[in-house]
């Protein structure tokens, strides 16, 4: 039944626009979702649990610190799973963990439980949800894959304007408790229909091929015409390539680096004397200028050659991090959060536009698992140097300073070292 309901809506959809462009909507919805995973939720509920549970903000961060750390070794496994059972199926039972996932973490009642509980939550909602949403997308998608995952990571946008604002509103209203009971059930109330009624893994389950291009009308009526293999380099090969570990040095200090802002945005901008209302608030202005960005971060991974645009989202990433050092009044705090912002509109395109960019789309799932771990265990490390530095110091701006040093080193390398592999034909104009 629910098969006819697909090709039912794929068929009548399909005659309007690309059934890609569906399939982008509900991976930006699958984006927004794992907002409960993000740090910037979690950044509004360090102050309730450090008073309810009596613990301290920076014990909090190493549990958190170490449970993602946890989380990511299970990821390249998650991606395998992505490639035998397909993104749609993937995604539905990422969802329905992710539900339980939120209810669990709020009923925690000690160090233990929470260690657990961002452990859950990291790894179905800041890992999984997000890599089967980018591998859907980029079935889909080739010549146009950076936009389409652009606007896929709008969904992050909106999570960045929605959930912490939503989460100080529950917490202030029914408390910390059940503000994730309320988050677990949105979680089902806005996957499961969509996922269920109108995903389809990939453009040849429906003769299509990536990007809307159908095959020819003379080779369909041909009795032996298939569609064309879909390439791609294995995991092990991929894991060959000076390629890999260039764009996993740059994927590293971008997703340590953001979540290092994203968690302790509230707590520098409140130290150097802002509101914060006004920290809280700086994160919706990040989300308008992500919004705003990502169409034109999306078009530049498509048409500039890869390894430029790369070097540019770390070089912001750098900037970033001092930008926040300078956050002391209104003025100061919006023009980091515009700048942070950016910075995010390149970080949410790139997660998942490098790897099927560089290693194809046959065995990405793998791919992009290890890659996602990668990621994870740097997102893992990135609390840790400004926790530690307010503890001996009293502020951390000369950590933030020094960790701004890593993803300049990165641009730099990138820009002398990263081509595709010999084996991966299909983005040559992109070299």
């Amino acid at each position: 039944m629910f098969n006819s309901v697909r090709n039912s809506a794929a068929n009548q959809l399909g005659k309007r626009i690309f059934y890609g462009w569906v399939i982008v909507a509900v991976a930006n919805l699958g984006i927004f979702a794992s907002g409960p995973g993000q740090s910037h939720t979690f950044s509004v509920f360090v102050g309730p649990i450090s008073k309810d549970l009596n613990i301290t903000a920076a014990e909090i961060a190493g549990a958190y610190g170490a449970a993602t750390l946890i989380a990511a070794l299970l990821l390249p496994q998650v991606g395998r799973l992505v490639d035998y059972l397909g993104p749609r199926r993937g995604l539905i039972g990422i969802s329905l963990i992710l539900g339980v996932a939120c209810m669990t973490f709020g009923a925690a009642s000690g160090f233990l439980w929470l260690a657990f509980g961002f452990a859950f939550l990291r790894l179905v909602g800041q890992g999984s949800m997000m890599l089967a949403s980018a591998n859907l997308v980029s079935q889909w998608f080739s010549k146009s894959r950076g936009l389409a995952l652009s606007l896929m990571a709008l969904g992050f946008a909106l999570s960045m304007a929605v959930h912490p604002s939503l989460a100080q509103y529950l917490v202030g209203t029914v408390g910390w408790r059940q503000a994730w009971v309320i988050l677990g059930i949105m979680t089902w109330l806005l996957m499961l229909p969509p996922l269920i009624f109108l995903v389809i893994d990939k453009p040849e389950d429906l003769g299509l091929l990536p990007d809307g291009e159908k095959i020819a009308p003379q080779e369909m009526a041909t009795k032996d015409t298939t569609l064309p293999t879909i390439t791609g380099l294995s995991l092990n090969e991929a894991l060959k390539t000076s390629s890999f570990y260039v764009l996993s040095l740059g994927w590293f200090s971008i997703a340590m680096l953001v979540t290092t802002l994203h968690f302790w945005q509230v707590t520098v901008m409140t130290r150097q004397g802002v509101s914060i209302e006004m920290a809280a608030q700086a994160f919706a202005i990040s989300a308008i200028s992500m919004a705003i960005a990502m169409p034109m971060v999306g078009r530049m991974f498509d048409t500039i050659r890869t390894r430029y645009v790369f070097a540019t989202g770390l070089l912001i990433t750098t900037t970033s991090l001092i930008g926040l050092t300078f956050a002391h009044d209104v003025i100061s705090t919006v023009v980091y959060a515009v700048i942070f912002g950016l910075n995010n509109a390149f970080s949410m395109t790139m997660f998942g536009y490098i790897w099927p960019r560089y290693f194809g789309r046959k065995h990405l799932g793998s791919i992009q698992g290890t890659g996602q771990l990668v990621g994870v265990v740097g997102a893992s490390l990135g609390p840790f140097p400004v926790g530690w530095a307010y503890v001996q110091f009293g502020s951390a701006s000369s950590t933030l300073h020094a960790l701004a040093i890593l993803p300049a080193l990165a641009a730099i390398i990138a820009v002398v070292f990263l081509r595709s592999p010999s084996a991966a034909t299909e983005n040559a104009h992109l070299e």
